[in-house]
């Protein structure tokens, strides 16, 4: 039977089995393994690295990938790599239920419970757990969720981590305790408040939704690190408003305002959000901190735009769904290697040093991964300014490239229990219906309706002018502007579709120029609705959106799309 035709546009569950490559590629095979942490792309030749994150962080970061793309794709053809990943993450618990990195005698580190590194462990734990029903991973979580609780320091009016790092035998500097010198809450205690979350709701454990309360209550009264106008704190004592670290907390502040249906911690995550927004340009570059690292966007920050920018859409602000889209659609997808021709790899293993560095295959080993550290219009970033060049690929990224497809994708539909809502104009198949999306081509989205509706509603591109959207149907006929067509949401409103039935939304696609500032430096984008077409300057080592085509009609492509057999409430 032939495969059906679909439009060759942008799909996020193709894009996560793409990095799927990049993340079965990182083990390094001589340390049982152990990934290597960052690719050095235009050394020569290219080198992979092994790192201090090569425990803990990278190995939940990796699993949840694993994990994600699996239920994205329904392929588990990876799934040796991902039964690695979760041997060894159990393997680094410690008797006190904390994930503790090994010793490195090269240098001088004892095994410690770094705590960024907890984020990564609970939150790969909670995904295994909704994925498969692992009750090995319900028993580690529960377990580290009470560590997490046990170890915090408990006052009357707030609970704190002292250090960065617990060893076995507790928190290394009791002076920092006395004295309150509490190190980046945003890193060590803010970042927490997501995964925790997730897991509470997954399985209703009561101490990490307390964790989640007590950590919020410390970012929003106590900690300094946002500013009331909600610009970020840049004193280096916070890391220099490291933007990964804030805009992580931020997510995970605005799925607790949700949760708990806190209002007016939800205003000061916007406050906060719309300041980020200011920083980064509108199509999903950001700057790594507000000092040195200004210059280098981590792929990691932008998936925290794209997942705190869905939990506001879905919590009433409609609007952050565009600002979601135009990320998607340019920075995120943009920013994975596929391209591998500037790439040079060792024939031969004469240039290894085994256990920390390898030169052969990298570029092939990393293919479909995420920049690590990327300009706004170049894989690479490689600025006199700030730190220089430093690494192109880091797994972290590699992980949270695979998380933030899957948060656009789980977002592209979304229903109750009579109406289907279509949030993002990107090709997918649910149980009710699917999208299949003509643009940047066309403004042309068909939705093929599996299930009788009382109503479907799609949100139509502020740019897209609303007074020339159509809509076509198979009987009867809709036109898009009779009155009532537009829901109070500001949704366009199909009343009644029916199971079998196309439902077919038109609309023009203007093309405009914008002038995007990132880190003091100016870029000239010409766009195409919510696509970047082009980029001046371009790049120079991997250059980004230069190869970029418009075609009168969108081609098309022979693709069976997948319909998940359950759909993830929580995401």
């Amino acid at each position: 039977m032939p495969m059906p035709e679909i439009p060759d546009t942008v799909l996020l569950e193709e894009r996560a089995e793409l990095a799927m490559n990049a993340v079965a590629g990182l083990p390094d095979h001589d340390m049982d393994g152990i990934p290597y942490f960052s690719a050095d792309l235009l050394a020569r030749p290219a080198a992979l690295r092994h790192g201090d994150w090569d425990y803990g962080s990278s190995h939940g970061r990796l699993l949840d990938a694993c994990l994600l793309a699996r239920h994205m794709t329904g392929n588990d053809t990876w799934r040796e790599v991902e039964e690695g990943f979760r041997r060894r993450l159990a393997g680094f618990f410690g008797p006190d239920g904390l994930s503790y990195r090994r010793a490195r005698p090269e240098a001088g580190w004892a095994p410690n419970a770094n705590l960024i590194d907890q984020r990564a462990v609970i939150l790969s734990l909670t995904t295994s757990y909704l994925s498969d029903g692992d009750p090995e991973a319900k028993r580690l979580a529960d377990r580290h969720v009470a560590a997490l609780k046990r170890i915090a320091i408990k006052e009357r009016d707030v609970w704190f981590y002292p250090a960065s790092e617990h060893t076995p035998g507790g928190w290394p500097s009791p002076n920092a305790i006395a004295l309150r010198l509490a190190p980046d809450p945003a890193s060590f205690s803010g970042r927490l408040i997501m995964p925790l979350l997730r897991y509470h709701q997954a399985t209703g454990n009561e101490d990490a939704l307390e964790l989640c309360g007590w950590f919020a209550r410390l970012i929003r009264h106590k900690s300094g690190v946002f500013n009331e106008d909600g610009s970020f704190n840049p004193a280096r004592a916070y890391r220099s408003g490291h933007f990964h670290t804030r805009l992580g907390t931020l997510e995970g502040l605005a799925r607790y305002a949700r949760h708990t249906g806190d209002h007016e911690l939800t205003a000061y995550v916007r406050r906060c959000y719309d300041w980020a927004l200011t920083q980064a340009t509108a199509f999903g570059w950001t700057p790594g901190d507000l000092a040195d690292q200004r210059y280098e966007h981590e792929c990691c920050s932008l998936v925290d735009l794209i997942g705190t920018g869905t939990t506001l859409a879905r919590s009433g602000h409609t609007g952050y769904w565009e600002v979601v889209e135009r990320f998607l659609r340019n920075h995120l997808v943009e920013s994975q290697l596929l391209d591998l021709s500037w790439v040079e790899s060792a024939p031969d293993t004469s240039g290894d040093e085994p256990g920390w560095v390898t030169h052969v295959g990298v570029g092939e080993r990393v293919r479909g991964a995420f920049a690590g550290y990327g300009a706004p219009n170049d894989f690479v970033c490689d600025v006199e300014l700030g730190r220089g060049h430093t690494a192109d690929v880091q797994a972290c990224c590699v992980g949270s490239g695979v998380r933030g497809l899957f948060w656009g994708w789980n977002s592209i539909v979304t229903a109750d229990r009579d109406t289907a809502r279509v949030n993002l104009l990107l090709t997918r198949a649910t149980r009710r219906v699917t999208v299949l999306s003509h643009l940047p081509h066309e403004g042309r989205v068909d939705l093929d309706v599996h299930e009788d509706l009382r109503e479907l509603r799609v949100r139509v591109p502020s740019w897209a002018g609303y007074a020339k959207v159509r809509v076509h149907r198979e009987e009867g006929g809709f036109d898009g502007t009779q009155t009532g067509a537009w829901a109070p949401d500001g949704y366009l409103a199909i009343p009644a579709p029916r199971r079998g039935e196309r439902v077919t939304v038109t609309f023009p696609v203007p093309e405009t120029a914008s002038t995007e500032v990132a880190a003091g430096r100016e870029y000239r984008v010409r766009w195409r609705g919510d696509d970047v077409i082009g980029i001046s300057p371009e790049g120079t080592a991997r250059p980004m959106y230069s190869g970029r085509k418009v075609h009168p009609s969108a081609p098309t492509r022979d693709y069976a799309l997948t319909r998940p057999a359950t759909e993830w409430t929580w995401s």
